[in-house]
């Protein structure tokens, strides 16, 4: 038999064993003689039903499907060839298909892929295998689409275009007819819809929705960020006049439903260059020598009420997204900026969280509900700084956001250096109980006037901006406490962080034992503390960047959900997000809900809401995944106007095509492709994290110091290239 024809054979043998499955597997409970299947699949021939007699009786001497009686056949119990999953798509145009349940995942060839798209639901045929090989399969039916607008570049013809997608993932071309352009010209970047897809041609058709600009150009890259995440850059027209006829004035019958607590001595913390102040400490002694702390939150739901455009609009956006240049809110400036921001000397209506501590910071008496503050001060991370490491409210004019020096009143002094000290025993109190400690480096950018990087800088973690998060830990605890302990049990958003995969943890190990490092496995504790001991090891070191991000990696994502299992990064039984109801959507579920038990309310519906938390947590996926694209994108744009220069870096990754670096000065990550390392031909070593030289067995591993130079930067791809230079001494 030739090549060809045995190939053929071949072929067709898999489609009738296909066939095979597919009638069996629609009506699992039935059973079906040849000639019944042969009707179903279409088998006219006697060579195909010959073939087919054969297949059955090879699959039931296998036990891939039983014979229940003589002829007669059926599916076996858990048995299922064809399955629904998620399409994983590869750079290089194959995909993998993730099964929920399945602990493999099903490989795909790029000619099996059958019209589906990164992400898109499918039907997948898993082809019958040995127990050698891996999972492979072919999709059968593209279910459900997970986006059909994507961003790319025209391609003008002479009577169409095309729109070549940036997404490397995008396999296709789309086809667009000129009455379809949307006005858009040649080389142009673009928002396109894919409209429809018929059988019988390569390339989907669409429609140019939306010009982003000229490819390159500043504001046309950080519209192309958002468009492809499906996040807005600005809030629809109604939605806007909406917001701006909401009447934010405060008035005094509803200041009497509310605790007053204009009094008492209460500011805000920020970066210096915020402009939602969405949280504020107040802070007073009291006659028994304990101390009432209170931690205010802007009341948003007040103004944000249910079934409105502008509730519809921040429930879909479902969270703020903060680009290196600006912020895309999710709530319009008139409440973020304004009603909600609790500016000093404003009255403004809170939602709040006031506790009775003793001088150890433990617990005496909680509160929670609606109030009304007036706050005395407003103050920069750097500013509260200051007085945490002098003792002295003189704020000094080259720290001070005022234009000139400042005198804070020993009132406001005393209780930021008390609360400082209560959050310190706190935070003592986390890390005991196991809580890990992340201060990991993050990379900001000096911006000229045109938003061009001419400067990077490292966010750090200082003790005033720990003072904050320990109280808005604090008030974030005891609400989900205060809830979740209640019988019978309530409908309620929980933050949730499971435990971290066990393989994922020994993968780490062993990268980290390469410098040194070792993780502790005996009981649950004994992992945080060692983890905690790498992190602290790591701090200061040319492989910390790289150690924290994996991690992080190795962790659990956190999530939100009404299914409390606890938090495992913060050691906390209960938790959940209650102090940032200004960007973050689900902070306002949580006063809603919390209203409504104190109201005295009903348990709300557990389907509604967990609806609610899988599409605040996507949301949130999807916004980190933007910002971490436009910080790559910046670090490519500040690399560009350094291109003569040399810079020492860490190897940050190794793969089969090449070494990451990353630069140890700005933390810019560009890749060294194999090819291009000169002098021999390198060979990815996949356990030791390494390429190594054929013959000089030169070696390049996860670590090691390296000098690069830039060699190419592409702002429309976000891919930055280095070229190694190679050491004197080596």
């Amino acid at each position: 038999m030739s090549k060809r024809n045995k190939k053929a054979k071949n072929h067709r043998k898999n489609e009738i064993t296909r066939g095979i499955f597919t009638v069996l597997e629609k009506e699992p409970s039935k059973s079906f003689n040849y000639k019944q299947i042969a009707a179903k699949i279409d088998i006219t021939s006697a060579e195909d039903r010959n073939l087919l007699i054969k297949r059955l009786t090879e699959l039931n001497e296998k036990k891939r499907i039983q014979q229940v009686d003589r002829g007669q056949y059926k599916v076996l119990e858990n048995t299922k060839s064809y399955h629904e999953g998620t399409v994983d798509l590869t750079g290089k145009g194959n995909a993998y298909i993730v099964v929920e349940g399945m602990d493999d995942d099903i490989f795909i060839p790029s000619n099996k892929i059958n019209k589906a798209f990164h992400k898109d639901k499918v039907e997948v045929y898993i082809y019958p295998r040995s127990k050698s090989k891996k999972l492979e399969g072919e999709i059968v039916k593209v279910i459900e689409r997970y986006k059909t607008t994507f961003v790319g570049i025209v391609d003008m013809q002479k009577t169409f275009a095309f729109v070549r997608p940036t997404d490397f993932r995008m396999y296709t071309d789309i086809f667009v007819s000129i009455d379809k352009l949307n006005g858009a010209k040649n080389g142009e970047k673009v928002i396109v819809e894919i409209t429809d897809w018929p059988d019988d041609v390569d390339s989907p058709f669409g429609k140019v929705t939306e010009v982003l600009g000229i490819p390159g150009e500043h504001d046309t890259e950080i519209h192309s960020i958002l468009a492809e995440y499906g996040l807005p850059y600005s809030f629809p027209t109604e939605v806007q006049r909406f917001a701006d006829d909401i009447d934010t004035s405060i008035k005094q019958e509803e200041i009497l439903k509310r605790r007053d607590v204009r009094d008492v001595l209460t500011f805000t913390i920020d970066p210096k260059d915020a402009k939602d102040f969405d949280d504020a400490l107040s802070f007073q002694v009291l006659d028994n020598g304990n101390y009432e702390i209170g931690i205010h939150i802007a009341d948003v739901s007040h103004y944000l009420e249910k079934e409105t455009i502008l509730d519809d609009e921040a429930y879909e956006r479902a969270t703020s997204v903060y680009l290196v240049d600006r912020v895309v809110p999710m709530l319009p400036e008139v409440l973020s900026n304004n009603a909600c921001s609790l500016r000093p000397n404003e009255e403004k209506y809170t939602f709040s969280a006031i506790f009775e501590l003793d001088t150890n910071a433990i617990i005496k008496n909680q509160w929670f509900g609606r109030t009304v503050i007036n706050s005395n001060e407003r103050f920069a991370y750097e500013e509260a700084q200051y007085i945490l490491e002098t003792g002295k409210g003189n704020i000094p004019q080259e720290i001070s956001i005022r234009e000139s020096a400042y005198e804070v009143s020993n009132d406001v002094v005393h209780a930021t250096l008390e609360m400082d000290r209560l959050a310190k025993i706190m935070r003592e109190k986390r890390m005991d109980l196991g809580a890990l400690s992340f201060d990991k480096v993050e990379v900001r950018f000096n911006l000229d006037e045109n938003s061009e990087p001419i400067g990077v800088y490292f966010k750090e973690s200082k003790d005033a901006n720990k003072l904050i998060e320990e109280f808005m830990l604090l008030a974030n605890r005891k609400v989900a406490e205060f809830i979740g302990k209640q019988k019978p049990k309530k409908t309620f958003v929980y933050r949730i962080h499971d435990d971290p995969d066990p393989d994922k943890l020994m993968a780490l190990n062993g990268i980290v034992s390469k410098f040194g490092h070792k993780l502790d496995f005996k009981d649950k504790k004994s992992i945080s503390s060692s983890l905690n001991q790498l992190l602290q090891d790591v701090k200061g070191k040319k492989e910390q960047n790289m150690v924290d991000t994996l991690t992080i990696r190795s962790m659990s994502k956190a999530v939100y959900t009404i299914d409390n299992i606890g938090h495992y990064g913060l050691a906390f039984d209960y938790y959940t997000h209650f102090t940032s109801p200004i960007r973050r959507y689900p902070d306002v579920m949580v006063h809603r809900l919390l209203q409504h038990y104190l109201d005295g309310g009903a348990s709300a519906k557990e389907e509604e809401f967990q609806k609610k938390c899988k599409h605040s947590s996507d949301m949130e996926y999807l916004a980190s995944s933007a910002e971490r694209d436009s910080i790559k994108y910046m670090q490519i744009k500040f690399m560009q106007d350094h291109k003569d220069e040399e810079f020492r870096g860490v190897i940050s990754g190794v793969t089969e095509w090449g070494i990451y670096v990353e630069i140890i000065s700005n933390k810019c990550e560009g890749m060294i492709r194999i090819r291009d390392i000169k002098g021999d031909y390198y060979i990815f070593d996949e356990k030791q994290y390494a390429i190594i030289g054929e013959r000089t067995k030169n070696k390049y591993q996860l670590g090691d110091e390296v000098t690069v130079m830039v060699k190419s930067t592409d702002l429309i791809k976000r891919h930055l290239d280095f070229v190694l230079i190679p050491d004197p001494n080596n």
